[in-house]
């Protein structure tokens, strides 16, 4: 049976938000039991997947089963609670769904070797979003598991996918961030004046 270090079931909230300037921000999963709160370390792109794949998961929901009620947002989330005390960087996200409560989950694993939560050898691109739960291979890494109402988890994904948004432009040409002191886009192989926010 797998372990889970943090395991919230169910959440009296749960956030995705970022703190910091755009082109500077890091990123947190948060979630609330009672007097339990758990944050977590992710990427913009793990932000945006999760946030992406339960909108999915809760159409194909509706979808498949129409006696389901319609998962509707609640009223706008506040930011992050302080202090900001992180349990983890997120380094695997699942996303599933219990039929039996009506609750979706999101298991998260930490990386397996335990690194700094500020390391920047970190490799962002083997993030992934899987539909069902993660299994812990390695028992150093750390797992964290959050019940949350359909509800909950709509309004969370638009609440993230907002706050992924309020980040930089990307450039119309490469898709790279523009920075607010300007952009040589590799595309214009150096012909063109920097792009500016």
């Amino acid at each position: 049976m797998t372990h889970f270090d943090y395991d919230l079931h169910p959440v009296s909230r749960i956030i995705a938000d970022a703190v910091g300037e755009p082109g500077n921000r890091t990123f947190y999963l948060q979630a609330r039991q009672g007097t339990h709160l758990v944050s977590l370390i992710m990427e913009k792109q793990q932000v945006s997947a999760l946030a992406t794949s339960v909108l999915q998961l809760l159409e194909e929901l509706e979808e498949q089963n129409p006696s389901l009620a319609r998962a509707r947002s609640q009223a706008n989330l506040r930011s992050l609670e302080m202090p900001l005390d992180p349990a983890f960087r997120v380094s695997q996200l699942g996303l599933g769904y219990d039929e039996e409560e009506d609750l979706v989950v999101i298991v998260a694993q930490s990386f397996s070797s335990a690194p700094e939560l500020d390391d920047p050898d970190l490799d962002d691109d083997e993030d992934e979003i899987e539909q069902g739960a993660i299994a812990q291979e390695d028992n150093d890494a750390l797992l964290a598991r959050f019940y949350a109402t359909r509800n909950q988890m709509r309004t969370f994904s638009e609440h993230a996918l907002q706050v992924v948004q309020a980040g930089r432009p990307d450039c119309p040409l490469c898709g790279r961030p523009i920075d607010p002191h300007g952009h040589f886009c590799p595309r214009t192989d150096g012909h063109a004046f920097p792009l500016m926010v």
